[in-house]
Parts: structure tokens; C-alpha cells; sequence
């Protein structure tokens, strides 16, 4: 099954990859690997999720406050999120849509 990021979750996960390697040399590196990590698994597992409302499934990320939110079609995975936890909810509805 392939994955699809939409355009402004690939862009917050690279974002708070170099947040966290401005806190500390590696972490950014070990943000990415977790992320890719949970993408995997979600590869392996598409149902595994709870279902967050529209469709939209969830996994945590390991170590992280992060979440990543995704939606399973016929032969891909859509990444609409990956989301801080405390970011406020359903800002990416709107990337459903792509």
C-alpha cells in the first residue's frame, strides 16, 4: 500500500523536525525515524487506528506529542496530519478534500 502525504503535513513534519534539532543535535533525525516508523506500521496495519470522525484514523507517534492522522483508499494511505497533540483539533479537515 502506498502512502501519500498531503502537501502541509509533509511540511509540518519536516518543520517540527527542525525544531527539534534545534533543541538538540539528532533529535530532528530521531523525530523523522519515529514518524517513518509509524508510517510503516500504518502501511502493515491501515485499521489498526481508532477513527477520529470523517474517516480519519489515528497513531501516535513513539516518543513524541505527535499524532499522525490518515485516511485508508483502495491502494493508498492520504497523510492529511501530523499533528502535535496539542494543536488544536480538526485544523486539517480542509485537507481532506486532496
Amino acid at each position: 500500500m502506498r502512502i501519500k502525504f498531503h502537501p502541509g503535513a509533509y511540511e509540518e513534519m519536516l518543520e517540527s523536525a527542525r525544531f527539534y534539532e534545534a533543541r538538540a543535535k539528532g533529535l530532528g533525525v530521531d523525530f523523522l525515524q519515529a514518524v517513518e516508523e509509524t508510517t510503516r506500521r500504518i502501511q502493515r496495519f491501515p485499521n489498526a487506528g481508532p477513527i477520529e470522525g470523517s474517516g480519519i484514523r489515528k497513531r501516535l507517534v513513539h516518543g513524541f506529542p505527535f499524532s499522525v492522522l490518515y485516511a485508508q483508499h483502495e491502494d493508498r494511505v492520504f497523510i492529511a496530519a501530523v499533528m502535535h497533540q496539542h494543536r488544536r483539533p480538526g485544523y486539517w479537515k480542509e485537507r481532506l478534500g486532496h
